[in-house]
């Protein structure tokens, strides 16, 4: 899952980042709203997490700039502010959800996988289809209760296709989600991973859940 992290204040920003990389986000971080707005101009995210306060432009204002086009990636606002009338902006602007500085990153972490969870419709961290089953929270997969190891990158791209499970996603859609700007592999990567994790879930088992939808690209789904 690919996250934005929109933070003016250096340290804050690096220290966010990297502890994002540790659980296995792929992440993009920015320091001013107007590199911000460079960057939604040019990827997809699952989630963006954007202070309010930022030099060039607001965090509200790039909030307000995404809802006023249809954009419904989620947005958690960080802010140094408290006030009831602050977090009534935010959440009046669109927002996902608001946390108040200084705060826990495990707190952040937790609000992360509420936000993933509602986009996907889900009500935990584990999803399931067919005999198969994927624990966002704790990195496991299981078919037909057979443990399946996965690299962290095949987590990724499964993980992403969970959560979207039924919709055909091309291969740049499932690019674009999971590497972020740093990654300069091969055109062919998405569907190397496939190949690995179709050896890894489907083989030996029954029915097939990853689909080739020709000339589009892939889908997660259970047939017949």
């Amino acid at each position: 899952m690919r996250i934005l992290v929109v933070e003016d204040e250096p340290s804050l920003n690096a220290l966010l980042a990297n502890k994002l990389r540790k659980e296995r986000y792929s992440v993009d971080a920015c320091l001013t709203g107007t590199d911000a707005q460079d960057y939604l101009a040019c990827a997809e995210y699952d989630v963006i997490v954007l202070d309010v306060m930022l030099p060039g432009v607001s965090g509200l204002e790039i909030l307000r700039a995404l809802r006023s086009r249809g954009d419904k990636t989620p947005v958690l606002l960080l802010t140094a502010k408290d006030g009831v009338q602050d977090r009534v902006a935010g959440l009046d602007c669109g927002a996902d959800d608001y946390l108040v500085k200084p705060f826990s990153f495990d707190e952040l972490l937790a609000r992360l996988r509420v936000i993933l969870r509602r986009s996907a419709g889900n009500v935990d961290d584990v999803f399931t289809l067919a005999d198969l089953k994927v624990d966002c929270r704790a990195h496991t997969v299981s078919r037909a209760g057979v443990p399946i190891a996965l690299s962290s990158k095949e987590f990724s791209i499964l993980e992403y296709m969970i959560r979207n499970r039924g919709a055909v996603l091309s291969r740049e859609r499932i690019s674009n989600h999971i590497w972020n700007y740093e990654y300069e592999g091969g055109s062919n990567v998405v569907d190397v991973y496939i190949r690995y994790l179709r050896r890894k879930l489907d083989d030996g088992f029954s029915p097939k859940l990853i689909h080739t939808v020709r000339g589009t690209g892939y889908v997660l789904r259970e047939e017949g």
